[in-house]
Order: structure tokens, then C-alpha cells, then sequence
């Protein structure tokens, strides 16, 4: 495919998903049957943010598919995708704990099929004994797809209203920052800047595992995006690249988290 051609359609994936419509469905489930992965692994996101818009039934079957797709960021996305379905995405509840237990699955995929069956898992959980879990904005009582939809979202509890607050700022935000990854590295990873490559391609280069721009926990309510993180030494790496006063202040504030939680950081 040539890069115009995967250009677009890569644009029109991310438009899709932002349209909020059941319609858009079936275009996007053919989408999903790209040769490009690029164009693949929007499109699964995209029905990911059609959670609670879409007809489960349609979508739970193609993002189980896509699980199983060939290219790992393909299977990354269908798997977080499947965790904003809630209880909807039950029959994905014995593949998700396969995954998370597969030898053969990269380390990153295996870590967020293990996140998704455990929302999922919970989901299931409320619903049947009608547990309850209240908002952290206004303290109402969230309903059990409420609680899929924004643990998957913000790892936080949201009822809806809440949660339309604060999604369109955060989906804008994600979306610039998946679009903005063009470079292929050795690994296959898609990262932002060419800086991020050599980084990249050094770790791959010496058999480290990483995991590259994964959203990750560090305090009570607060989670950040760090660059890479690497599993088997607990160690985080940021790759400052910018020189402008904004990007300076969000970096001293990330640096501050991680220094609160003694975290391991390498800056570069």
C-alpha cells in the first residue's frame, strides 16, 4: 500500500472513531482487514471508543479476531479495546487469560490482557451482585458499564457525566500522540521521534525487553506516560526533546513523580 493511500485511510479510522455513531461500524470492522497494521490498529482502536454507542455483538467478535491478528501493536490495541465493553466483552473473558499466559506473546500484550480480563472480570462481577463503586468527581454511584468504560479510559471511576467532562480533552490528546507515531524501529514498535528510535533500537539491539509509551500508575491519583519502561529492571526512561518553557515545567513535574514514588529514572 502507498503511503498516501495509507495515509488516508489512517485519517479516516481516527475520524470514525471520534464520530460517536453506530453506523460507522461496518466501515470500520473493513478497516480492520487492512494490509497496512497502521491502518489496522486505529481502526481497532477506533471501536474501542465506540464502546456503549455500538452494537457489542457486531464489534466484540472483530476486536476477539484481531486479537489473534499477526502484528503485536494490532493484538495491543484489541485487547484494550476490549476491556471498554465491559460485560459485553465476556465470551473474550478465556482468550484474554490465555494471552496474559502466553510464553510466545510479547510481554506488554500479555500485561494488558492480563488488566483487561481483570476489568472485565469486574464488570461481571458488579453486574451480578450489584456491587458498587461511586464516581471520584461527584461521588454518585457508577453503574457497571460506567465502571468499564472508565477504568478502560482513565484507570479512574467515572460516572458518564463525568466522564464526557474529561474524554474529549484526554481522546484529543491520544489521538495526536498515535498519530505522531511514523518511525519504525528494528522492533517493529511505532515511536514519535528519532531520538526515540535510537533509543529504541539500542534496547532491542542488547535483548532488552520495553514497553514504549504505556500509561502506567505511579502515585494515587495521578498516571503518566513514560517513554520506555523496562520490566525486568524496574527502571523508567524519558527522552526530553524539546527545548520550549512548557515542555520544560511538564518535565520537572514528571521528574517529581517519579522521584515522590523512588522510582528508577534514566533522562535522556
Amino acid at each position: 500500500m502507498d503511503r498516501s493511500t495509507e495515509k488516508k485511510l489512517v485519517e479516516r479510522a481516527v475520524e470514525l472513531g471520534k464520530s460517536a455513531r453506530a453506523d460507522v461500524v461496518a466501515e470500520l470492522v473493513g478497516l480492520t482487514k487492512s494490509e497496512s497494521f497502521h491502518v489496522k490498529r486505529l481502526a481497532v482502536s477506533a471501536l474501542g471508543k465506540l464502546a456503549g454507542t455500538a452494537n457489542s455483538a457486531e464489534v466484540v467478535p472483530v476486536l476477539m479476531e484481531s486479537c489473534r491478528d499477526r502484528n503485536p501493536q494490532v493484538r495491543q490495541y484489541a485487547i484494550k479495546a476490549l476491556s471498554a465493553y465491559g460485560t459485553d466483552a465476556a465470551p473474550a473473558v478465556n482468550d484474554l487469560l490465555d494471552i496474559s499466559v502466553n510464553p510466545a506473546e510479547t510481554e506488554y500484550n500479555r500485561k494488558n490482557a492480563e488488566k483487561a480480563h481483570a476489568l472485565i472480570s469486574e464488570a461481571i462481577r458488579i453486574k451480578t451482585e450489584q456491587s458498587k463503586h461511586m464516581c471520584q468527581k461527584c461521588a454518585v454511584t457508577v453503574k457497571y458499564d460506567e465502571y468499564a468504560r472508565s477504568m478502560k479510559a482513565f484507570q479512574r471511576v467515572y460516572c458518564d457525566k463525568c466522564f464526557d467532562e474529561v474524554f474529549l480533552r484526554r481522546r484529543n490528546y491520544d489521538t495526536e500522540v498515535e498519530l505522531n507515531k511514523t518511525i519504525e524501529t528494528r522492533s517493529g514498535t511505532l515511536v514519535q521521534s528519532d531520538g526515540e528510535r535510537i533509543i529504541s533500537d539500542y534496547l532491542h539491539s542488547y535483548g532488552i525487553s520495553f514497553r514504549y509509551d504505556e500509561r502506567i500508575r505511579l502515585i494515587e491519583g495521578y498516571a503518566i506516560r513514560p517513554d520506555f519502561y523496562l520490566p525486568e529492571y524496574d527502571v523508567y526512561i524519558e527522552y526530553w526533546g524539546m527545548d520550549t518553557l512548557d515542555y520544560k515545567i511538564g518535565m520537572m513535574k514528571k521528574q517529581k513523580l517519579y522521584q515522590m514514588e523512588g522510582k528508577k529514572l534514566i533522562s535522556l
